[in-house]
């Protein structure tokens, strides 16, 4: 059949229209295409392509961005496209309370413990070995998402977003050079205007040797507003750095655990644990030489296995987790650092750390509250000790207790650490609210 001319003609007018108001729509206001840094899975093609994160998870490696080259321009057309959003967003947006926009990248296990355990937001997908995973929250006025995994290789934010939080491990040289890259790539959003501010989560060196780097901290001419280091860093004043706990081992994917009944109520049969490596003339010797020649061995778990491979097989942390949760106390002993991630862990089941309170070698405070110093001015309910030599009489006053103060005990453990985090959130919450947006 014919179409008639003036049919045809009048087709053709409304096709063009309408893609001239689609394409109009996807270049200002859609932020599905640019909301997030980019997901790449690149197939295996040898040992030099990628490398190993925490945890000996497979990363994708920062030279195969294939965007790189186009980086400078690219980041000008998106501030242009950028500030028309804005235009367009003041006008529909007045009446609304004020909100503000933040995007994670977690390029550290560390990530998780900030995003699961503290800020308390859901992921997606769950499985916690899926190489790209993300999630959106709220907390105080700031709307959070974040993006984890080895598939988030460098890319770019949302229009309507310009405030950016970097989740990066400098514990040593392969993690630094790794971490300075995704730097070096944030700073080129910084120097194109598409990013504002930003903030790193850092896991810092143990012996708290992080002068890698203090060169991209703004106090020191570079781009980066504020740093939250893990360890007792001589950095950290309260003002451009904080200190930041260094949590569970989400590495070895410990999970989030949520109190219950049970947990608290149970009667546990071992007084305390210790599994771990026994290091040659360290203090992991000395307590199991304290506990083997006191005959206390038989009253805790000890199985000095083998040092922790990174890839944790679901045999051995369910051994580990049903240890803390069948011990009232768990031994601490100061590995390269006194904190450790054991004693979150054992706080996660209400089994009360016992530490070993003294400072290791390497540069960091050595305040009168140091080590440990932000679980100390939390109120920390833990027993610390100088001392293995103290740990008979500790376990001695343990078996005088009744199974009512050991249940009170661990029910204010749990709400302890429940309040800690809930600390934590608020105060990462509000430091990024009161730098970035305090004029906003």
């Amino acid at each position: 059949m014919k179409i008639p001319k003036r049919k045809l003609f009048l087709l053709l007018i409304f096709a063009y229209v309408a893609f001239s108001l689609y394409a109009a729509y996807n270049v200002f206001f859609s932020t599905k295409v640019l909301s997030r840094v980019h997901r790449v899975v690149k197939k295996e093609t040898g040992a030099q392509s990628g490398g190993v994160r925490d945890g000996g998870a497979p990363y994708v490696a920062d030279e195969w961005n294939p965007w790189e080259d186009e980086q400078v321009e690219y980041n000008s057309a998106l501030n242009k496209k950028r500030e028309a959003f804005k235009q367009y967003l003041g006008k529909i947006d007045k009446n609304k309370p004020k909100r503000y926009k933040v995007q994670i990248w977690g390029k550290a296990a560390i990530g998780l413990y900030l995003w699961e355990h503290v800020l308390e937001g859901p992921l997606n997908p769950t499985d916690k070995v899926a190489q790209w995973r993300e999630g959106e929250l709220q907390s105080g006025k700031i709307d959070f998402s974040f993006y984890t995994g080895p598939a988030v290789v460098q890319g770019h934010v949302p229009l309507d977003m310009n405030s950016l939080v970097l989740v990066l491990n400098g514990r040593e040289k392969q993690k630094v050079t790794y971490s300075t890259r995704w730097l070096e790539h944030v700073q080129t959003l910084v120097q194109s205007n598409t990013v504002s501010h930003v903030a790193v989560v850092l896991l810092g060196n143990e012996h708290c040797n992080n002068n890698w780097i203090s060169p991209h901290l703004k106090r020191n001419g570079g781009f980066v507003d504020l740093l939250f280091v893990v360890y007792d860093s001589p950095w950290v004043n309260d003002k451009d750095v904080f200190q930041w706990p260094l949590g569970v081992a989400t590495y070895r994917q410990f999970p989030m655990i949520r109190p219950n009944a049970q947990l608290i109520t149970s009667n546990r049969p071992y007084l305390c644990n210790f599994l771990g490596t026994v290091y040659k003339n360290s203090s992991r010797e000395t307590l199991m030489h304290i506990l083997t020649q006191s005959g206390l061995e038989k009253d805790c778990i000890t199985t000095g296995r083998e040092k922790w491979l990174p890839q944790e097989t679901a045999d051995s942390l369910r051994r580990y987790q049903t240890a803390l949760a069948q011990s009232e106390l768990t031994l601490c002993p100061v590995g390269i650092n006194t904190e450790s991630y054991r004693i979150y862990e054992a706080c996660s089941y209400g089994s009360v750390p016992v530490v070993e309170d003294v400072m290791t070698p390497g540069s960091c405070a050595a305040g009168p509250s140091s080590p440990l110093r932000l679980l100390k001015a939390a109120g920390a309910p833990f027993i610390f000790i100088s001392d293995w030599k103290e740990l008979p009489a500790i376990l001695q006053r343990e078996r005088g207790m009744t199974q009512e103060q050991r249940v009170d005990r661990r029910r204010r453990l749990l709400e302890w650490y429940s309040s800690f985090r809930q600390q934590m959130k608020e105060r990462f919450t509000e430091v990024i609210e009161e730098t970035f947006f305090k004029n906003g």
